[in-house]
């Protein structure tokens, strides 16, 4: 049996209940129906699991479960940088939340550009969210100089060519004559600002509006907070691979 032996741990449906999925009933119902997996096996009722080892999936996504994991999402200002230390004593991201537990920005947003940010210590979370292979989505509003010509928009939508290759479709639409609605799931460095040099319509504010599912228009600049338990659910689906979001079969009658 992979993972620890059932007398051992904690019971699954009161690791799923603490982290928010639902009531222990809710649990309980979640793991007779067969949604839920242990180490790639789909548990059973009276199952125990370790938090800090098991890999515990609702319908084959991955859930944080590992007591102490915090994660945070921020309106990130123009003027900080996103780095954990910087050698110039600007002021960083980490100036802007709390200093335990210890947590690390998701990515990266230059100094200059402006928006939502999450910082997490949720290491495989991380590697998900920012592995190119994932795919999760993010949304900028981008004001250019100058006016964006139809032409100049399909271009963003079809691949741009850039020094480190073409960029991948993106989503792009003209809100305002000067105003781009961007949407990219690669990662380059300054690759929205790149993009838009290179269709001749230099950026002067850049603003990210969404990560995955996550977008917050009340969140002011400077400010942060704690994901709730449904963002975090969606982030992580955002993150899993299609081919793993499936339904287990095979649940043992409840008795």
């Amino acid at each position: 049996m992979t993972g620890i032996e059932l007398s051992d741990g904690e019971r699954l449906q009161k690791v799923l209940a603490r982290v928010g999925i639902g009531s222990r009933r809710i649990c309980e119902d979640l793991i007779f129906d067969g949604r839920i997996t242990v180490n790639g096996d789909v548990a059973i009722l009276g199952r125990r699991v370790n938090p800090d080892d098991d890999v515990i999936a609702l319908d084959g996504t991955p859930l944080a479960v590992k007591p102490g994991l915090v994660h945070y999402i921020l309106n990130k200002p123009v003027g900080i940088i996103t780095t954990a230390d910087d050698p110039q004593g600007r002021p960083t991201v980490l100036s802007l939340v709390p200093e335990e537990p210890r947590v690390f920005p998701v990515g990266r947003l230059d100094m200059d550009t402006e928006g939502l940010l999450l910082l997490t210590n949720d290491g495989a979370l991380t590697h998900r969210l920012t592995h190119p292979s994932f795919g999760v989505d993010k949304e900028y509003i981008v004001h250019v100089d100058g006016e964006p010509t139809r032409g100049e928009i399909r271009t963003l939508r079809d691949g741009v060519m850039l020094d480190d290759g073409v960029t991948a479709p993106a989503q792009a639409a003209l809100v305002a004559p000067s105003i781009i609605k961007l949407t990219i799931h690669e990662g380059r460095n300054r690759q929205i600002r790149r993009m838009c040099e290179a269709i001749g319509h230099p950026v002067l504010r850049l603003v990210r509006t969404r990560i995955g599912p996550i977008a917050d228009r009340k969140l002011k600049p400077g400010e942060w907070r704690v994901l709730t338990g449904d963002e975090l659910r969606g982030l992580e689906r955002a993150a899993t691979p299609e081919s793993e979001k499936t339904t287990p079969k095979g649940q043992r009658p409840r008795t």
